[in-house]
């Protein structure tokens, strides 16, 4: 009776055994199934967020087009530096050119006037006036004299016209080539015009999403300006470009209220009494090469093979800079960027 009544606990034993596993294959089932749902409700809303593009994401897009942006605006630059200069050089050849013209006309109408009264009263009333003069041989010098004024007279008119002639070669060869920049200076405006079509749409999108518009990208740097002394010209130019920190970035903006790159460092260094091109390529032949050791405030610090960047370094791995659109000038670390060289302008 005793064997009975174990052998039946332990059929119960083992029923509720099978049981437990039973109920606790199931919980386990639930808790997979359960974990699954949660886990992919939780993906939806994260998938669901990569769609909005990030601000890091806008800015990075931003950089990338400003990097095809600034070089259009440096070349614009360049072809409108020189188209400036040699329209001054035409001025200049108008002034010398109209003095010359007003000599070989007026010559040339003396010329006519003593043709034209020979033609009507011929040589007589001249050598008659000289044969009442004097001796023959006073009549000889006379003659001679006259002889000698008239070839004179004729190598002035010819030295006056060659010069003039020259200058006019001059001028047609300019009027040529500011046609031909003038036309260059359309194109790169409407390729200018296109590429900030796209810079002001990534913008609207920035603003729209976040409401912000005065995001630097985290280039910008504190402290103070310049970050290390010098002296001479260089304090000036430096002085000048700090002055200009705040203000803000527009394409071929020489100042005095906004700049691009190369227009503030242009601005500075007038400052200081020295002449550069507004356009970087130009700037980086008027100075002298020095490393970055030899570096010293007021220094241009360029950016990138193709030299589309530069800014005045203030000293301590710092520099003075008009960034890109929608970020106004400001210090910042020069290692930020690949840096292509140093020049020393003043």
């Amino acid at each position: 009776m005793a064997r009975v009544l174990t052998q039946d606990r332990a059929n119960d034993y083992a029923e509720s055994q099978f049981d437990c596993k039973k109920y606790r294959s199931a919980f386990v089932a639930r808790t997979a199934v359960a974990a699954l749902l949660l886990l992919s409700v939780g993906l939806l809303p994260a998938t669901a967020a990569q769609a909005e593009p990030t601000l890091a994401e806008i800015e990075a897009e931003l950089d990338a087009q400003w990097l095809k942006l600034e070089p259009v605006i440096e070349q614009y630059n360049k072809v409108h530096s020189e188209l400036k200069a040699n329209q001054k050089k035409v001025a200049q050849l108008d002034e010398r050119i109209r003095p010359l013209s007003l000599q070989a006309d007026l010559a040339s109408d003396e010329i006519g006037e003593v043709a034209n009264r020979y033609y009507r009263t011929g040589p007589s009333t001249e050598l008659n006036a000289l044969l009442t003069t004097g001796t023959p041989t006073s009549l000889a010098d006379q003659l001679v004299v006259l002889d000698r004024i008239s070839k004179q007279r004729h190598e002035q008119i010819v030295t006056v016209l060659a010069t003039r002639d020259q200058y006019l070669s001059e001028k047609r060869t300019l009027d040529e080539l500011i046609a031909k920049q003038k036309v260059q200076d359309e194109e790169l405006a409407a390729k200018r015009k296109t590429i900030n079509a796209e810079i002001d749409r990534l913008e609207d999108m920035r603003a729209d999403a976040y409401q912000t518009t005065g995001y630097t990208g985290g280039s910008g740097a504190s402290g103070p300006c310049p970050a290390a002394s010098v002296g001479g010209a260089a304090a000036t130019a430096v002085a000048t470009a700090c002055a200009q920190i705040g203000k803000p970035y527009v394409w071929g903006a020489t100042g005095p209220n906004a700049f691009d790159c190369s227009g503030l460092t242009q601005y500075a260094w007038s400052s200081a009494g020295v002449g550069l091109t507004h356009y970087t390529g130009s700037q980086w032949n008027q100075g002298r090469s020095v490393s970055r050791a030899e570096a010293l405030p007021g220094d241009l610090v360029f950016f990138f093979s193709d030299l589309h960047h530069v800014g005045v370094y203030i000293g301590n791995g710092l520099m003075v800079h008009a960034p890109s659109s929608g970020q106004p000038v400001q210090m910042a670390n020069i290692d930020h960027m690949p840096i292509a060289g140093f020049k020393r302008v003043g």
